[in-house]
């Protein structure tokens, strides 16, 4: 029996143009881990590829306040990976690295990516087992995680149908996407739905549809597994543009605040 899970009241913030909820994705993700170094020794954090946070990646590395964080204490981690090397055009890690990472002063060893280039089985257990070295005896959780949705309802490499989705005790799992015909290697939602504060990014007239079906589900469904990622103790954050949010209507279960 597959497990459903009633969805809590979400806040949806709109933005009314792209610019100004990537501006604003950039603002949030430098007040988390400001805070959260503040609060701890250290800020770990895993991001997603994709078009819609590569000009938030590229802001990033162009904004000012990235000379206030102390990169040393910062753990950068991936939420998944293309069966690609990193030079590869469609390397998560290489568009970020290319975008965010080389503007920015961290140690090498704080960058965590995921070995595309190897099997995919091995590169999940190699990068579950970095995951539990850098943790040590402290929890698994992530300070922030940034994700995005795709059309069908898939976030990270989560996709519909895949056992991926539905993966309960694994931090990490590779996974062979048939509709794409590739291999990635995802985190799975266990360790999502563990992370303090949790980023959807959408943007765009093409994810308004999908938006509409997640945020007016009243329960989890796993053809939808974006609709999964709902954090225990953490916070989730909906950031969108008015494109993306043109189909919602404020009811129970959302709430809109515009911007």
């Amino acid at each position: 029996m597959k497990e459903k899970v009633l969805l809590k009241s979400a806040l949806i913030q709109i933005w009314k143009t792209r610019d100004d909820l990537e501006k604003s994705v950039v603002g949030k993700i430098f007040d988390v881990i400001c805070k959260s170094l503040k609060e701890n020794a250290r800020c770990c954090i895993a991001l997603s590829g994709g078009e819609t946070p590569k000009n938030v990646y590229r802001l990033m590395g162009q904004d000012a306040r990235k000379i206030l964080v102390d990169w040393n204490r910062v753990q950068v981690f991936f939420c998944d990976e293309r069966a690609v090397p990193p030079n590869n055009p469609n390397s998560n890690y290489g568009m970020i690295e290319h975008e965010w990472i080389s503007y920015i002063s961290i140690p090498q060893e704080n960058i965590h990516r995921i070995k595309g280039e190897i099997d995919p089985k091995i590169a999940a257990e190699e990068y579950e087992q970095e995951m539990r070295k850098v943790f040590r005896n402290d929890p698994t959780v992530f300070d922030l995680v940034l994700l995005g949705i795709g059309e069908d309802g898939h976030t990270a490499s989560l996709f519909p149908g895949t056992d991926a989705a539905l993966e309960k005790e694994a931090l990490v799992e590779s996974v062979f996407v048939k509709q794409l015909n590739s291999w990635r290697v995802t985190l799975t939602i266990p360790i999502l739905n563990a992370a303090r504060e949790i980023i959807f990014l959408a943007a765009g007239k093409q994810k308004s549809s999908i938006l509409q079906r997640i945020l007016n589900a009243k329960e989890t469904d796993s053809k939808l597994p974006a609709s999964l990622i709902h954090p225990k103790d953490g916070t989730l954050s909906w950031m969108i543009d008015e494109e993306a949010g043109s189909l919602l209507k404020q009811h129970t279960s959302i709430i809109i605040e515009r911007r």
